[in-house]
C-alpha cells in the first residue's frame, strides 16, 4: 500500500499516546526498539503483551491488554501475526472511543480490521514501521533503514 509522506508526518504529529502489542522484553527485538525508540522520541509509549504483563521494558510496566490502558491513546501499533489483527482491532476500537490511527508494523496486513476500523474513522497504515517512518521523515534514516547512534570511522 501506499500512503503519502504528508499521511505519515501528519499521524506521527498528532500522536501523542502509544500502545504497542506485542511488545518484547528482549532488547533485540524489533519489538522492543522500536517501541523504546519512540519513547525517546517524546510519545508515550505503553507496553501490551499478555506474555510480559507485570514485567518492565525500557522503564514501563507491560499491560496484558489494550483493556488495562487507563485513559485513550493516539494510535495502537500491532507487532502480532496478521491473523491476531481482528481480535486487536477490536478491542482497541471497544476500548478507546477517540482511537485515531491502527499502525499494522512491517509484514502485517489485514483488509478486514483494517475496513472495519477505517468505518469507524480511524487511519489503518499497514506493512509499515513507524520508527522507519520517523527517521525517513525527519532525516534520521541511515543505510540499511537503521540509525544505530554509534560513532563509526568508517566512512
Amino acid at each position: 500500500m501506499t500512503y503519502s509522506d504528508a499521511l505519515l508526518k501528519d499521524i506521527l504529529t498528532r500522536t501523542r499516546r502509544i500502545a504497542v502489542v506485542g511488545v518484547s522484553r528482549n532488547p533485540v527485538r524489533p519489538s522492543y526498539y522500536v517501541a523504546r525508540y519512540l519513547g525517546l522520541r517524546g510519545y508515550n509509549v505503553i507496553p501490551v503483551n499478555p506474555l510480559h504483563e507485570g514485567a518492565e521494558v525500557f522503564g514501563r510496566e507491560v499491560l496484558g491488554s489494550l483493556s488495562q490502558i487507563e485513559g485513550g491513546v493516539d494510535m495502537v501499533d500491532i507487532f502480532r501475526r496478521s491473523e491476531a489483527v481482528p481480535g486487536i482491532v477490536e478491542e482497541a476500537l471497544a476500548c478507546f472511543p477517540g482511537l485515531q490511527t491502527i499502525w499494522m508494523q512491517i509484514g502485517v496486513e489485514h483488509a478486514e480490521a483494517a475496513a472495519l476500523a477505517e468505518a469507524r474513522g480511524v487511519t489503518v497504515i499497514q506493512n509499515r514501521c513507524p520508527k522507519i517512518e520517523y527517521q525517513r521523515l525527519h532525516g534520521e534514516l541511515r543505510m540499511g533503514g537503521f540509525a544505530t547512534g554509534m560513532i563509526s570511522s568508517k566512512l
